[in-house]
């Protein structure tokens, strides 16, 4: 078992805080004689602790992909947000997963029956205008990936897990936050 040892002044570290976001620098924090390569640092903004080990090249938690999409329904965002998550504590077939299901959300937040088959949901976001121009590849690319999670035994990778986030952040802007930035006009 560690011993962590409050130091009230350490060397700063420069860092993205894992809960807030924010890039901050903190001189407070906490390390341990049994392991010299693990500091945690508390962040100066939210009070947060990260846990930084291997020489610092590994933080946890890490910081969250993407971005906030506004306008997006509650729902619809709850599962943007915990796909996000995912990825930052190291989840990435769980994230990938959480994407997939993200599209059915969507689908049925825009009309789309619900119950019916998941290639349904997908055909009815592109037949329905919903998937930008040349955007086709990434919902099918979201979608091929999310099967190959939810089907067959394979874990997916951290780079799979952001990619298929920054898609479904574009999907989220074009869909809601974009046409909620369009002035309204004067009836």
């Amino acid at each position: 078992m560690h011993t962590w040892q409050n130091i009230q002044s350490m060397q700063a570290k420069e860092f993205t805080c894992g809960f807030c976001g924010r890039a901050v620098a903190s001189d407070r924090g906490y390390f341990t004689a049994q392991s010299p390569q693990a500091f945690i640092y508390i962040c100066p903004n939210c009070k947060c602790p990260s846990y930084f080990f291997d020489q610092e090249k590994i933080q946890v938690p890490r910081v969250t992909p993407g971005n906030e999409v506004r306008s997006v329904p509650d729902d619809v965002n709850a599962l943007y947000r915990e796909a996000r998550k995912c990825v930052s504590i190291g989840a990435s077939t769980a994230a990938v997963l959480a994407c997939r299901k993200l599209l059915m959300s969507i689908a049925v937040a825009q009309g789309a029956d619900a119950g019916t088959s998941f290639n349904s949901y997908v055909n009815y976001l592109a037949e329905k205008g919903f998937v930008p121009p040349n955007g086709r590849g990434w919902v099918d690319h979201i979608r091929n990936k999310g099967n190959e999670a939810n089907h067959e035994i394979l874990l997916m990778s951290q780079d799979d897990a952001e990619e298929l986030i920054l898609f479904s952040e574009m999907l989220l802007k074009f869909i809601y936050e974009f046409p909620a930035r369009v002035p309204k006009q004067n009836a």
